[in-house]
């Protein structure tokens, strides 16, 4: 318990650091403003034959795919980086340093996303008509998917970034990720997929999580276009509980595997081969 306090100050103290850093800041605005102009365009736009606005249908999309693929992504481009530059080592040299590591990690992105979604959502519901959020249940059913979404996703995200020497390595990860996500449903019905990969990709957290955030923010008339006609709550619910309890008792297990091979050595080495690099 000591560890996970001071792993959640820790991820506190990276968290305020991101919102006073321009630089950070910037990358945590930037596309979340992308989005919104890009809704702002769709609001119009009506899809048939549902009779729903395509910005109604894009932004829990939006919402679902930046908890899934961005903070996979960021978990493990995080981990990379810091595993590179000797902070994972550091953290190795503390009694239970490494649950204190993952617990802050865990707390920096999880914040930052749910800051991210913040951004997108709020004025959304002024570009947007149509959204379901008219009611408190409402919102708690969001913020309840989205907390599980991300139990399920950054503790892969860490296993991810464990398993790689540097972030550099991470470009397969990242295009694996983009092509899994695009079966997912996330911006069209998965419906319109052959059943094969229908199936494939009610395996992986990102499908779920996508149809979580849509029956959270849509009306239910926008069923017709899911699987059975169904949200499906309690699937969705049992698939990433499965996914984040399998995380959370594997991130953890990897971590150490992987930081009782780093030592100075290893470290120096890591670095005098990026110094090359960049002469």
């Amino acid at each position: 318990m000591v560890a996970v306090r001071a792993g959640v100050r820790r991820g506190l103290i990276e968290l305020r650091q991101v919102f006073t850093t321009g630089q950070d800041l910037f990358g945590q605005l930037f596309w979340p403003v992308v989005m919104l102009v890009v809704l702002f365009f769709m609001r119009d736009t009506t899809l048939e034959p549902s009779g729903l606005l395509l910005a109604t249908m894009v932004l829990p999309s939006i919402v679902g795919m930046n908890l899934a693929l961005s903070g996979l992504l960021m978990m493990a481009q995080l981990l990379a980086v810091e595993r590179e530059d000797g902070t994972l080592l550091r953290a190795k040299a503390t009694p239970n340093g490494m649950i204190g590591y993952l617990v802050g990690k865990l707390v920096t992105v999880a914040g930052s996303l749910l800051v991210g979604a913040v951004i997108v959502l709020v004025p959304g519901l002024f570009i947007v008509d149509g959204l379901a959020l008219d009611s408190v249940g409402s919102w708690l059913a969001l913020l309840g998917i989205m907390l599980l979404g991300m139990a399920a996703t950054l503790p892969i995200g860490a296993i991810f970034g464990s398993l790689f020497p540097n972030a550099r390595s991470l470009g397969f990860v990242s295009l694996a990720l983009m092509l899994l996500t695009a079966i997912s449903g996330v911006f069209y019905p998965i419906t319109a997929l052959p059943d094969w990969l229908q199936w494939l990709a009610q395996v992986f957290p990102i499908y779920w999580l996508g149809l979580g955030t849509r029956a959270a923010l849509l009306p239910d008339g926008a069923v017709v276009g899911e699987l059975g006609e169904s949200w499906r709550h309690l699937e969705t619910v049992g698939v990433l509980g499965a996914w984040a309890a399998l995380g959370l008792v594997l991130a953890p297990v990897v971590l150490r595997r992987m930081a009782r091979r780093e030592s100075g050595s290893s470290v120096a080495a890591r670095r005098d081969k990026a110094m090359q690099r960049v002469s």
